[in-house]
C-alpha cells in the first residue's frame, strides 16, 4: 500500500469516528477547556484532515493545525482552505516560548513513544496562563460484547500492544503534574457504539491480534464473524471510554 493509500484510509477512519455519537460534543468541550476566545493563539497537534483546526478558527481563535504527514495536510488545506497548517511533530513546534494561548491534541499521544517530551514541549510553547488539552482513549479499556470472554479480553489487549503509547491516555494526570501544569483535570465520556459503523474497529482489532500470533486465524475469524453476526441483527456492543485532560500552564 503507498504512502497515499494509507492516508486515504487513515482520513476515511477520521471521518468515520467524527461521526460517531458524541464526538462532535467531545470536540466542542475540548474546545470549552481551552477557553477559547476571540484571537486566542492556539495550536491542533496531530490536526490530520483540519477539522478542529476549521471549527477553532470558525469560533474567531487564531488556530494552527500541526502534521508529520505532508499529504494529510494537503487534505487539510483543500478541505479548510481559510485555515493555516503547518508541518510539524508533537517533539518540536515551530512556535516561540510561551507564545501560544492555547495546546490542543486529539487522539495523538497513543501513537508517540516520547509522551514525556512532547507534554513538555507543550508547555514550553504555552503563555503563563495558557491552557491545555488531551483527548484520546485507553486502548486496553476497550468494552466489547461477545460471546467469548476470555478471547475478547486477549484481542483487545494484542491490538493495544500494537500501539506506542496505548495506556497513555490513563497517564494523562501525571504527565500533566510533572511537566509543572497546573489546575489539572480528568474527565471521562464514553462513546457508545451499537450501529455497523463500529464494524471495522471489530474487524480490525481482530486482524491485529491474529497479525501478532496472540490468536489462531481461526479464532480472529470466528470472533469477526460474530461480531459481523451481530451488527446485522443489531446486537453489536462497543463502549470507548475517552479520557479528556485539562490543564494551566
Amino acid at each position: 500500500m503507498s504512502t497515499q493509500d494509507e492516508i486515504e484510509a487513515l482520513v476515511a477512519r477520521l471521518d468515520a469516528a467524527d461521526a460517531f455519537p458524541g464526538a462532535a460534543e467531545l470536540r466542542d468541550r475540548s474546545y470549552r477547556l481551552l477557553g477559547l476566545r476571540t484571537g486566542a493563539r492556539v495550536v491542533d497537534v496531530g490536526c490530520g484532515a483540519g477539522r478542529a483546526v476549521a471549527e477553532m478558527t470558525e469560533s474567531g481563535a487564531d488556530a494552527v493545525g500541526v502534521d508529520v504527514a505532508e499529504p494529510m495536510l494537503r487534505i487539510a488545506r483543500r478541505r479548510w482552505p481559510g485555515s493555516d497548517f503547518r508541518m510539524a511533530g508533537a517533539y518540536t513546534l515551530p512556535f516561540e516560548a510561551g507564545t501560544m494561548d492555547g495546546y490542543r491534541a486529539d487522539k495523538v499521544y497513543h501513537e508517540l513513544r516520547d509522551p514525556v517530551r512532547a507534554v513538555r514541549e507543550a508547555r514550553r510553547v504555552l503563555a503563563p496562563g495558557g491552557r491545555i488539552a488531551l483527548v484520546g482513549q485507553d486502548w486496553d479499556t476497550l468494552v466489547v460484547d461477545a460471546a467469548d470472554g476470555t478471547l475478547t479480553r486477549a484481542i483487545v489487549h494484542a491490538r493495544a500492544e500494537t500501539i506506542p503509547s496505548p495506556r497513555v491516555a490513563r497517564r494523562y494526570r501525571a504527565l500533566l503534574l510533572d511537566a509543572g501544569f497546573t489546575d489539572v483535570a480528568v474527565e471521562v465520556r464514553t462513546a457508545v457504539l451499537t450501529g455497523a459503523g463500529a464494524l471495522p474497529l471489530l474487524t480490525g482489532l481482530a486482524g491485529a491480534a491474529r497479525a501478532a500470533g496472540a490468536v489462531t486465524e481461526e479464532q480472529a475469524a470466528a470472533w469477526a464473524a460474530e461480531q459481523t453476526d451481530r451488527s446485522r441483527t443489531d446486537r453489536l456492543f462497543v463502549a470507548v471510554p475517552m479520557f479528556v485532560a485539562s490543564a494551566t500552564r
